[in-house]
């Protein structure tokens, strides 16, 4: 290829458009996962947006709720004279994840051709925008704003950030594709560990006698995210056409269940192989994520006065100072398991390019089963630590689940719409939302309401979840390379890469793209997104310390 071509390519695009990205010679690729960081970092706050509720319910009183006696989920959306009640604000959280996986679902395939650059523009304006509309539905009291704002808008807004990453990492990482995306989705997993400490700080600054400081919170972490997710999407740089890093060679044995071909966006959900993988994500995660939404008032109802050097009393039995005190020893706890979490995407993911994605999963189900179905047995036992280490065991194979997923597509589908094949497997995580903690909480009332006593009532529940992962286990079992009808030919791929080949710079190979290891400027943007997460586990760790003292 000329370079009168390559140079006609180029300026015929804009500024965010896929061929004005393409890594030129000299480009290192330890670049790519601190920019992927960077946005993940600041959307994974939607894990950590509970922390604006009880200020919420107080945006009105300040001090105190003005409650209203006839409020309902609809005259909530308008009411200018009541403050909100916190289920009323958890929808925002439900819309979070919803449209997370639907607009994922949709939008994939638009990734694919737009490239990541554009897609982490659109996802920072979606999310700093959506953050921004609801700091307005706060100042003027319209709960329906903030639903719109950070829900529905910010919701796409992760979506859109979530996937843009995905295919760049593992196109870039193709010898290592478990750690290059458990490294970025480590950051979804984080960002609740720094956004939410963070928002505490803001809140309190801004706390005046008539105001709550949410709205003002709100804009300044908006101002902060868009930076960041700017920095994040004009970092992204994508390989050219048949580019693979210098020395490595494809594997070729089907032993080990990676192709070296692609399937097309078109057929990927046609084949057994992608609802398998579908249900493989949506069992492991719908029994992580009822666990997660529980985890605080798990522990003080299982351990009671036990937190607190008082075994004779149950919870119940607790008034309100101790279970005041036992609540900030679960919210450590609830710490401990973020930072499992965090860990388990980037240690599961790592591994797995080691022992295989498949074997991977197995281990997540047959350790879940054991960990699940043994949670009974160690809350009798009253061993707090033993009860808390198979819980970080089992939050870790949760985030583990979603960093292996990527490449485990990649193994199947090839790498050639694995950011697309990704977003529509993310229904998975949609729907996983909704049948996990409907499962945890549904059980839990109806043994509440049977006169089950309150350290027993989680029992039953464990016994469920376990029975999910062994039907993701089977579901796993049956997942086999595809048959040969469902790749596309050489010659369809070579169309689809055209252009990106026009923008090459020289033939396919390394020709100089990706090397450089860490050098000074990997370095300085790892330390931009490495200082906040050490920042946050430190924050955490200190809250976690509560929970064995």
């Amino acid at each position: 290829m000329s370079s009168d071509t390559t140079a006609g390519v180029l300026a015929g695009a804009g500024i965010l458009d896929r061929e004005r990205i393409i890594a030129q010679p000299g480009f290192n690729r330890w670049l790519v996962p601190p920019a992927a960081l960077a946005i993940h970092l600041c959307i994974g706050m939607a894990y950590g947006f509970s922390v604006f509720w009880l200020p919420l319910t107080r945006s009105l009183g300040v001090t105190q709720p003005v409650t209203c006696a006839d409020l309902n989920l609809l005259s909530a959306l308008f009411t200018t004279t009541c403050d909100w009640r916190v289920a009323d604000l958890g929808w925002i959280y439900t819309l979070f994840f919803v449209l997370l996986g639907c607009s994922a679902a949709l939008w994939g395939g638009w990734l694919e051709r737009a490239g990541p650059r554009k897609a982490g523009f659109v996802a920072a304006l979606c999310w700093c925008g959506g953050i921004l509309v609801a700091a307005v539905g706060v100042m003027v009291h319209q709960l329906w704003l903030m639903w719109l704002g950070a829900g529905v808008i910010g919701g796409i807004g992760l979506g859109l950030g979530y996937i843009s990453p995905v295919s760049t990492l593992i196109k870039w990482f193709p010898d290592r594709r478990g750690m290059a995306t458990g490294m970025a989705i480590m950051g979804f997993g984080g960002g609740a560990m720094i956004g939410a400490p963070l928002a505490d700080m803001l809140m309190n600054h801004f706390r005046t006698p008539t105001s709550v400081g949410v709205w003002e919170t709100f804009i300044v972490m908006a101002a902060i995210y868009f930076v960041f997710m700017m920095c994040g999407a004009f970092g992204y740089r994508i390989p050219p056409a048949g580019w693979r890093p210098e020395g490595w060679t494809p594997p070729t044995s089907q032993k080990a269940m990676i192709t070296t071909r692609h399937v097309h966006l078109r057929d990927a959900h046609k084949t057994t192989q992608f609802w398998l993988i579908w249900a493989v994500l949506c069992l492991n995660v719908s029994a992580g994520i009822g666990v997660i939404g529980m985890a605080s008032p798990m522990l003080q109802e299982i351990f009671g006065g036990k937190l607190i050097g008082l075994p004779e009393l149950s919870f119940t039995q607790l008034d309100a100072s101790q279970k005041t005190a036992i609540a900030a020893i679960a919210a450590g706890f609830t710490g401990l398991l973020s930072l499992f979490n965090i860990g388990g995407r980037f240690f599961w993911a790592s591994l797995s390019d080691k022992i295989g994605r498949k074997k991977t999963y197995y281990t997540f189900f047959l350790l879940g089963i054991v960990l699940y179905a043994l949670a009974p047995t160690l809350a009798g036992m009253g061993n707090k630590a033993l009860f808390v280490l198979a819980f970080g065991i089992i939050l870790s194979m949760y985030g583990g689940g979603f960093s292996t997923v990527p490449a485990y597509l990649a193994d199947i589908f090839g790498t050639q719409f694995v950011g697309a094949i990704h977003g529509r497997l993310l229904t998975a995580w949609a729907t996983a939302g909704i049948v996990g903690p409907v499962v945890v909480n549904y059980i839990r009332e109806f043994q509440i309401n049977a006169g089950v006593p309150r350290e027993l009532v989680y029992n039953f529940t464990m016994y469920i979840l376990a029975g999910m992962l062994a039907l993701g286990f089977l579901a796993n079992l049956f997942i086999r390379p595809l048959a040969e009808k469902w790749f596309m030919s050489d010659a369809e791929v070579a169309a689809l890469q055209a252009k990106s080949a026009a923008a090459s710079a020289g033939p396919t190979g390394s020709f100089g793209i990706g090397t450089g290891g860490l050098d000074a400027k990997a370095v300085l943007a790892w330390a931009a997104v490495g200082l906040p997460i050490l920042w946050g586990v430190w924050v955490t760790f200190q809250k976690a310390i509560v929970l064995f003292q």
